[in-house]
């Protein structure tokens, strides 16, 4: 703890601090709460997201045997071209927002490959757009996350050492102060007696 001035100037510092701590935990806590609350709905639509790529993957399952079709479903059939994203933003925090994406399906030769493929391009878009999205919320909790770890460190900041310290250093001014205060006044006294002691004194003497 730095040294304190016993002063009713620091003292003065020292409740001007209190209450821009005081002002300032409670909008702290709430947004500590508000990120808190968000980044439990980013979880749950994580895990929607999984759950429906899991579903879509049990229907591929009866797919797999025609995929395994020498040459017909190849990874250079369908690519993402680009991610559409925009700016979101959540108690202060700047998150990316998944908008779609845009896809490049190679030309292929309709008479020469089977009625399956259409159908497979678009499904296997539907799961592309799944993961991407996943990808994208799992980037709003890694920046709520950070956001909530700083925020809860200011709360713990000014709740449990800058407010605590603050009271207990207005305390020691204020009963130094205080001590200070009374010694001045029986100071005062002493002095009032002595003067009033020596008045007699000084009369007696010059009676003489």
């Amino acid at each position: 703890m730095a040294k304190i001035k016993l002063t009713k100037n620091e003292l003065k510092k020292q409740k001007d601090s209190l209450k821009m701590y005081q002002r300032y935990l409670p909008t702290l806590m709430l947004k500590k709460q508000q990120l808190q609350a968000e980044i439990r709905t980013t979880e749950i639509r994580i895990r929607e997201l999984h759950e429906e790529k899991e579903r879509f993957d049990e229907l591929f399952k009866s797919w797999i045997a025609v995929f395994g079709e020498k040459g017909i479903f190849t990874p250079e059939v369908l690519k993402i071209s680009r991610i559409k994203t925009t700016q979101g933003n959540i108690a202060g925090v700047a998150i990316p927002i998944f908008e779609g994406a845009e896809f490049e399906t190679a030309p292929y030769d309709l008479a020469a490959t089977p009625l399956w493929l259409d159908l497979a391009v678009e499904k296997m878009k539907h799961v592309f757009l799944l993961d991407l999205e996943a990808q994208v919320v799992e980037e709003q909790r890694r920046r709520l996350d950070h956001e909530l770890r700083i925020t809860t460190q200011r709360v713990n900041l000014f709740e449990k050492i800058k407010i605590p310290e603050t009271k207990g250093n207005i305390k020691k001014i204020q009963v130094y102060l205080g001590d200070q205060q009374t010694s001045a006044v029986v100071r005062g006294k002493i002095a009032k007696r002595g003067l009033a002691a020596q008045k007699p004194a000084a009369s007696q003497g010059g009676a003489s």
